[in-house]
C-alpha cells in the first residue's frame, strides 16, 4: 500500500466532516485498488484493510453474519462474566448513547453480539446492515469495524465513516474497547458505541475505554473477594499439614501458603487438576506436587524440591509453544508427572519463540536485538525474562537464555508464515515470516 508524502499526516483533522468523509473514502478505494493513497491511513485502519484484502472480503457487503439461534445467544448470555458487570456498563454508557443518538452494544470474544441497547431509531437502522444480537461481527464477517478490530488488535479502536472496510458501513462511527478477565488475562469480549458517522465525537473512545477499565475493575473485586472466602477456608487446612503447601483457586491464583515463598502470585495449574483422582503433577516453580480438591480450588502438597529452586520433573519433559492462532498463545508441557498449559502475553510468545529457534541460547543483548533491533535495551529484556522465569521456573535457564537441556521443545506455527504472531513488529518474528522456521 503506497502514500503519498505531499499532505500532512493530519490533514484530516481540518477538514469538515463532509470532506474527511469523501477523502477516507478515497484512501480506501485507493487501498482496495492497491494504488497511491492520498494520506497515509491510521496504523490500525491500514493493517485492518490488509488483512481483508488477504482475506479476499467482499468490500461491499462483506460475509454472512448468520445470527446464532435464540437457544445459542442465551446459552452464551449466561456463560459469559460479561453479564456480571452488564449494570456497570449501562450506568457507564447507555445514558451517553441514547442522548447522542447512539446505541450500545457488546459482543463477546468471538464477535457475536450479545446484547444491543440504545436509541430505538438507530437500532432499527442497525438492522439494515445486520447489526443485531446474535450476529457475527468480527472482522473475517464484517470487516473493518470498531468491534472487529478491537477483538483483532486487543485494543480501543475508533473506526470512523469510510474507514469501514465494508462501503455498506460508511454512514457509520464505532468506537469499541475490549474487556479482559483479571484472573487469567484472557479476552472476554467488547463494548462499543455505534451510531450515525455525522453525529460522532471522538471524545466517545475515552468513554468507551474508561468503561471497559471500570468493568475490569469490578471483576477484580469479585475475584478479590473470592480469593478471600478460599483463603478463610485454607487456614485451618494448611494448619494441620507439616510441610510445604499452597492452596489456589481454579485459575492458579495463590489464596495461602505454608512454608514456602511462590515467586509469583499466580501458579500454572495442571490438567490433572481437573480430573479425579489427582496424581503428582510437576509445577515449575514448586517441583512435584500432590493435587488435592478444595471447594473453590486445589490444594498443593509439595513432595520434593527446594523453596527457591524447585526440583526439575523427573525424566524428560516436552514443551509444545502453541502460535498458530494469530490472538492466543500458549505453553504446554508434559512429562512423567503430569502436564500443564500456561497463557502468553505477545512479549513472553516473542522471547519464547526467539528461544526456540535458538536452542544454544541467546544474551540479553541478543534478544533486545531480536525483538527491538537495538542491542542496549538489556533492562527490558531481564526485566521479561526474569518475570517469565519467576513463572516457568525450572522450564527456563540463564546464562545464555535457553531451554532447559533435559526438555524437547516443539513449536506449533500458522500455516502460513506470514500468519505467524501477526500484530508483532519484532525484527525476529519479522524474518521468521519469510524464512523457514525452523
Amino acid at each position: 500500500m503506497r502514500t503519498e508524502a505531499t499532505r500532512p499526516a493530519d490533514s484530516l483533522a481540518a477538514l469538515s466532516p463532509a470532506e474527511s468523509a469523501r477523502l477516507m473514502a478515497v484512501m480506501r478505494d485507493a487501498a482496495l485498488s492497491r494504488g497511491r493513497l492520498p494520506l497515509p491511513a491510521r496504523p490500525v485502519i491500514g493493517q485492518s484493510w490488509d488483512r481483508m484484502l488477504r482475506l479476499g472480503l467482499d468490500p461491499d457487503r462483506g460475509h454472512d453474519r448468520g445470527l446464532l439461534s435464540l437457544d445459542e445467544l442465551e446459552r452464551r448470555r449466561q456463560a459469559t462474566r460479561l453479564a456480571d458487570v452488564l449494570p456497570t456498563l449501562h450506568s457507564g454508557l447507555l445514558e451517553a448513547a441514547e442522548a447522542a443518538g447512539h446505541i450500545m452494544i457488546i459482543a463477546d470474544a468471538d464477535g457475536r453480539v450479545l446484547w444491543i441497547d440504545g436509541h430505538r431509531g438507530i437500532r432499527r437502522h442497525a438492522e439494515g446492515i445486520a447489526l443485531t444480537e446474535g450476529a457475527h461481527w468480527a472482522e473475517e464477517t464484517a470487516g473493518t469495524s470498531g468491534i472487529g478490530t478491537a477483538l483483532a488488535v486487543r485494543a480501543p479502536v475508533r473506526v470512523h465513516s469510510a474507514e469501514h472496510f465494508v462501503r455498506a458501513f460508511h454512514t457509520w462511527s464505532c468506537a469499541a474497547a475490549p474487556v479482559r478477565d483479571p484472573r487469567d488475562g484472557q479476552l472476554l469480549g467488547v463494548i462499543d458505541i455505534s451510531g450515525p458517522a455525522p453525529t460522532a465525537h471522538p471524545t466517545v473512545l475515552s468513554l468507551v475505554t474508561a468503561t471497559a477499565r471500570w468493568a475490569e475493575g469490578e471483576l477484580r473485586l469479585a475475584h478479590s473477594r473470592e480469593l478471600d472466602a478460599l483463603r478463610a477456608l485454607a487456614a485451618p487446612v494448611l494448619a494441620r499439614i507439616p510441610g510445604k503447601a499452597a492452596v489456589v483457586d481454579r485459575h492458579g491464583w495463590v489464596a495461602a501458603v505454608t512454608g514456602i515463598s511462590p515467586q509469583d502470585h499466580r501458579l500454572p495449574l495442571p490438567k490433572a487438576a481437573r480430573e479425579a483422582p489427582y496424581g503428582p503433577v510437576w509445577l515449575p516453580s514448586l517441583g512435584t506436587c500432590a493435587v488435592e480438591p478444595l471447594p473453590g480450588g486445589h490444594l498443593l502438597r509439595v513432595l520434593d524440591g527446594e523453596d527457591g529452586d524447585p526440583a526439575a520433573p523427573a525424566g524428560p519433559g516436552h514443551l509444545v509453544l502453541d502460535v498458530r492462532h494469530p490472538h492466543h498463545w500458549s505453553l504446554t508441557f508434559s512429562g512423567p508427572s503430569g502436564a500443564w498449559t500456561h497463557g502468553l502475553s505477545a512479549r513472553h510468545a516473542e522471547l519464547l519463540l526467539v528461544l526456540a529457534a535458538h536452542p544454544e541460547g541467546r544474551t540479553a543483548a541478543q534478544l533486545a536485538h531480536d525483538l527491538f533491533g537495538d542491542p542496549t535495551r538489556t533492562v527490558t529484556v531481564r526485566a521479561a525474562m526474569s518475570r517469565l522465569r519467576g513463572r516457568l521456573g525450572a522450564v527456563l535457564t540463564h546464562r545464555p537464555y535457553r531451554f532447559a537441556d533435559r526438555i524437547r521443545v516443539e513449536v506449533r506455527s500458522p500455516d502460513r508464515r506470514q500468519d505467524l504472531l501477526p500484530f508483532s513488529v519484532a525484527p525476529a518474528v519479522t524474518r521468521m515470516r519469510t524464512e523457514p522456521l525452523f
